[in-house]
């Protein structure tokens, strides 16, 4: 060859072919319908339920607070954070290990907004034979309007769905109110669109690329699995050799197995994998191809459950055991964490007092009185205004000589003053003696009480 001639170039990136899964019937099919259900039901419906005049699920960040059903939470309570997350980690360790991935096929956001936006997508350009023989007709008067009323579709859903998560972090009824007359500040019309083009991008054109390419749980999935895990898995020894045949004919004599090599679980497959070919990761176990060759089954008269959640040792005639000592382990450390949690939350104080001494000064004489000098620190965490009285114990004619009067924490405050108290000279022995220091709400009766030390010179 020489030097002026050069090889075919061979392409470095292949656009990946557009997906048309068919839309599918069965049971898992209705789960998915009904997962789709409540969730989009919960995160569009939940911001507009008000309790008591508060929105029953709030993040406001402004005011540093967070309104999670009737229960306010500060800045303070951010390690309960911490727990949840711990807590949401180890659910998606269970379920992987109990039945793959469970979590990918009927909550995840992802696939919970692609099955709407497929869905927009059937009503407007119709079954998947129709959407591919439009997606190859040239553009004409019908192309036009059903991929416009499409657009609509997609992009009025996509906007809903980023004034819904503003309306999380932002009163939802205000934000309502103020959009007609684009009052909105930066920042929420920042988030409001962003959100809505990331909706309308991964749920709308990237689909199945972000399960296949972006998401890390197909990554490290594989480490939760194990041979007694329930995945979605087609019967080799079942269906193989594969082969199309008439439904009344004698397959077996025909040496075939039971698949008949239909393709519709790879057309119906949201990720256009082929499940035939073994466990992938690209699999999202939405249980669609489950679903539709039980339906080309019973059309042949053969046994469902050529394709089925079951598990390795199961297809290779071992024994299964589903539940195991490691599901206990996730399952009691969930246990632990919600115990914990609701401990937490049922013990917590929604008024926290602490008391420092003042280093600079050990004592100081004021007429018949020794008085020592303290910081004062109180954290209101309920939604109300707290009226504080500050009061001393635990020593003979102590008092609290500032502050004279009620402390007002406001809600989510925390106010921190000067603390003085005197206790009359001669009424105690000298060293380091303990004592406590009282705060009290006035309306609500709440009483917050620290220990601390008074000191008692030798000679004073």
């Amino acid at each position: 060859m020489s030097q002026t001639q050069t090889p075919d170039a061979i392409p470095l990136y292949v656009k990946a072919p557009k997906i048309y899964p068919r839309e599918t019937s069965g049971r898992f099919s209705r789960l998915r319908v009904i997962a789709a259900w409540v969730l989009l039901g919960l995160y569009y419906v939940l911001p507009w339920i008000n309790v008591g005049g508060q929105q029953i699920v709030l993040f406001d960040l402004v005011n540093r607070q967070f309104h999670f059903f009737g229960l306010t939470l500060w800045p303070q309570d951010l390690f309960i954070l911490s727990l949840l997350l711990a807590m949401a980690a180890l659910s998606l360790f269970f379920f992987t290990a109990l039945a793959g991935r469970l979590w990918c096929g009927y909550a995840c956001p992802q696939t919970v907004w692609t099955e709407v936006f497929l869905w927009m997508e059937r009503v407007t350009e119709g079954s998947r034979n129709k959407r591919m023989k439009l997606d190859k007709s040239p553009w004409n008067r019908d192309k036009i309007a059903r991929k416009s009323a499409k657009q609509f579709l997609w992009i009025t859903f996509a906007l809903w769905t980023g004034f819904t998560f503003v309306g999380f972090f932002v009163p939802i009824r205000d934000l309502a109110v103020r959009v007609p007359g684009f009052e909105l500040g930066g920042w929420e019309t920042f988030w409001l669109f962003f959100y809505a083009f990331a909706t309308y991008g991964n749920a709308g054109y990237l689909r199945e690329q972000v399960c296949k390419y972006m998401c890390p749980y197909a990554r490290f999935q594989s480490a939760m699995f194990d041979d007694n895990s329930l995945v979605i898995s087609y019967d080799v020894a079942r269906g193989e050799p594969r082969g199309s045949r008439r439904r009344d004919a004698d397959y077996k004599d025909m040496g075939l197995g039971d698949c008949i090599d239909c393709m519709a679980c790879v057309h119906v497959c949201p990720t256009g994998i082929d499940i035939r070919d073994g466990l992938q990761i690209e699999c999202i176990a939405c249980a669609s191809c489950i679903d539709v060759c039980d339906e080309v089954m019973d059309k042949m008269g053969y046994p469902r459950g050529l394709v089925r959640y079951t598990t390795e040792n199961a297809l290779n005639n071992k024994p299964t055991r589903i539940i195991r000592p490691r599901l206990f382990i996730y399952l009691a450390a969930l246990l632990l964490l919600a115990t914990v949690i609701g401990v937490i939350l049922t013990g917590r104080d929604p008024l926290i007092a602490d008391v420092l001494r003042d280093r600079t000064a050990l004592y100081r004489l004021a007429d018949t009185e020794l008085e020592n000098s303290y910081s004062l620190k109180l954290t209101n965490r309920s939604n109300e205004v707290m009226s504080i009285t500050i009061d001393g114990d635990g020593l003979p004619g102590i008092r609290v000589v500032e502050p004279r009067r009620a402390l007002d924490v406001q809600p989510g405050d925390t106010l921190e003053v000067p603390l003085t108290v005197a206790l009359p000279l001669n009424a105690a022995d000298p060293g380091m003696l303990p004592m406590t220091i009282t705060a009290t709400d006035e309306a609500s009766g709440r009483v917050q009480v620290v220990e601390t030390r008074f000191y008692v010179p030798r000679n004073p």
